[in-house]
Formats: structure tokens, sequence, C-alpha cells
């Protein structure tokens, strides 16, 4: 199984956190030997409990591309996990993005991926490892989509409402709801067995929405089986001065997004 992270944003709600430095080599915590850890670092953490990869793709745009280079030498070099492969996606600034699903697709022509893939984004924040995601994935044979309970109807239209079945099957899925539900929300952590690789192209083909990964499987569960899978230990999407700083406080760093700001 192959791991893509899709880390190509260019986080213009962070600015200007994110003006220099991408978002997902913003520092998270904790301090060690005086450096903070990352938060890709944290991603990959996560991701380290999903059994099969053996192979991880980064995509990122071109604008940032070489901080990642030097990143991935210090991490390969530190740290015990597959092999990382970082892909450029050629975007040198917001308006010539490719999306999430666009990035997604680029990866898998680019790399000529005919496997089964994980696929993360760059800024989801796991308090636990990912323990049971690849288990639970290949026993399905089928995408699935990692699934949170954000416990407040408020909050459930910044994502995607999601209805399963006991067995986990998606029996509902719609993207940024206006009226929820329920507050099963969906997070951008995926899976992708070989075999439905071409309906990612298909749905691209068909002139939808490259951006928002969740659209896509709001298109897909209505052509084939897919699964949800829940998130163990607490889940943040860092995407606002908000959740960056609550994602800085979970792993126990006092000072705030305004002095870190000055340390970039």
């Amino acid at each position: 199984m192959k791991l893509i992270v899709l880390a190509a944003g260019f986080a213009t709600r962070l600015y200007p956190l994110t003006l220099k430095v991408p978002k997902a080599l913003l520092p998270i915590g904790p301090v060690k030997d005086s450096s903070e850890k990352l938060l890709i670092d944290h991603v990959l953490d996560a991701a380290s409990g999903i059994t099969g990869i053996d192979q991880i793709h980064i995509v990122a745009n071109a604008l940032f591309f070489d901080q990642f280079v030097a990143w991935t030498k210090h991490r390969q070099t530190n740290q015990n996990s597959p092999p990382i492969d970082l892909v450029n996606d050629g975007a040198t600034d917001e308006n010539k993005r490719l999306g999430a699903v666009g990035d997604l697709q680029f990866v898998i022509n680019e790399r000529n991926i005919d496997d089964d893939i994980a696929v993360i984004a760059g800024d989801n924040l796991f308090s636990q490892p990912l323990t049971g995601f690849g288990e639970y994935c290949r026993s399905k044979n089928a995408p699935v989509v990692g699934v949170y309970d954000v416990g407040d109807l408020r909050h459930v239209s910044k994502y995607s409402e999601v209805r399963n079945e006991t067995d986990g099957l998606i029996t509902f899925f719609e993207e940024k709801p206006p009226k929820p539900n329920t507050t099963l929300v969906a997070i951008a952590l995926y899976y992708y067995p070989r075999h439905a690789l071409p309906l990612i192209k298909e749905y691209l083909d068909a002139g939808n929405n490259p951006d928002h990964s969740g659209r896509l499987i709001q298109w897909l569960y209505s052509r084939a089986r897919c699964y949800a899978w829940p998130v163990p230990g607490t889940w943040l999407d860092v995407g606002s001065p908000e959740t960056f700083e609550a994602a800085r406080r979970m792993f126990g760093c006092e000072n705030s997004l305004s002095s870190t700001n000055r340390n970039l």
C-alpha cells in the first residue's frame, strides 16, 4: 500500500504564518533538543499505525518544495519509516493550485501508482496512531473514509455529514451540509483499493470539483460501496489560527500564535 500525503495547499487562512512556510512544516511541539516537532511529523507518526505501507508520497507545491526537500533529508536520517518521495505539483500560487483531488490524481499519474492507497491531508492532527485502519480497509476492499464525532451540530457544516450502517457502510454523505442532522463528520483520511483508482479519474474527467476531497466521496458513495472508519482519540483540522493554537496546546506548547509568528 502507498500513503499519499496532501500538502500542496497555500493555507491562506493562516496568513501571515504561512506566507513563507508551508502549513505542514509549522511547529506544533513538543520541544525536543531545542527544536519543535512539525505538523507533518505528527501526521506521519499517526500514519505509522497504518500497517502495510511501503512507500510515502508527499505532494507539495512548487513555492515551498525546497523546504520539503530539506525537511525530508532530516526526517529520513533520523526516523525509521518507509521511504519518502516528494512530488512537486508545479503550483506557484493559490490561483494555480490543483486542489486536493487534483493533486491525488497527479501523484497517481506521476508515479504510475497501481496499488492500494491511503490518503491523508497534511493538516490533520491526531492524538493517537491510526492503528487498525489498514486492517479495516483491507477487510472491506472498498473505499473508506475516516469519521469523527465533533459533538456539536454547529460545527458540522464546515465538514461533511456522514451516516452509516453498523458495519460502516455509508448510507448518506453531504459535503458542508446547510442543515446537518448528525455530528459525525468525514475527515481527510481515505483508503482507495487498487480497483477503485480509475473512479478518481472518472470523477475529475466529468468536471467535478477538484479542490475538496469530500466531494469525491459524496459522488462515489452512490456508485460504489464506501465505508466509514471511526478515528480514535482526538482529531484536529489545523485550518485556522484558532485550531493552530489548539494544536500547540494539545502538545504542551504555551506560547501563542503571535509569539510563534515572530519566530518563523
